[in-house]
């Protein structure tokens, strides 16, 4: 979502006003902003960003889904009953199915 964020941010573009025929353009970005931020390409699937320019789908449940998710985290951090996700969570509307990936330590300090 950053890289096509700053995409649009680059080329003064309204949220959402991108198309397939920008996915060279956010693919080069891609590349700049992993390099930038010392992150593997492969953590950001071209694939991804392909589907994301290309379907403008709308997903209502998904924000019941995703809601509730982020309300157990809540629940668990002002609780202190179970440890809060340090992770990334990602939701994909088209299959249902969500994948959560370990981020916490992408970035160790030394």
């Amino acid at each position: 979502m950053r890289v096509i964020e700053r995409f649009e941010e680059i080329e003064d573009r309204n949220p959402g006003d991108i198309s397939i025929t920008d996915l060279h353009g956010l693919l080069n970005l891609k590349k700049e902003l992993c390099e930038a931020n010392s992150l593997k390409e492969s953590l950001v699937p071209d694939a991804l960003l392909e589907r994301l320019v290309k379907h403008k789908w709308e997903f209502p449940p998904v924000c019941a889904i995703i809601g509730g998710f982020l309300g157990q985290e809540v629940i668990k951090a002002i609780s202190g009953k179970g440890d809060p996700l340090k992770n990334f969570f990602y939701f994909d509307a088209l299959n249902g199915k969500g994948l959560i990936e370990d981020i916490s330590n992408a970035n160790p300090k030394n």
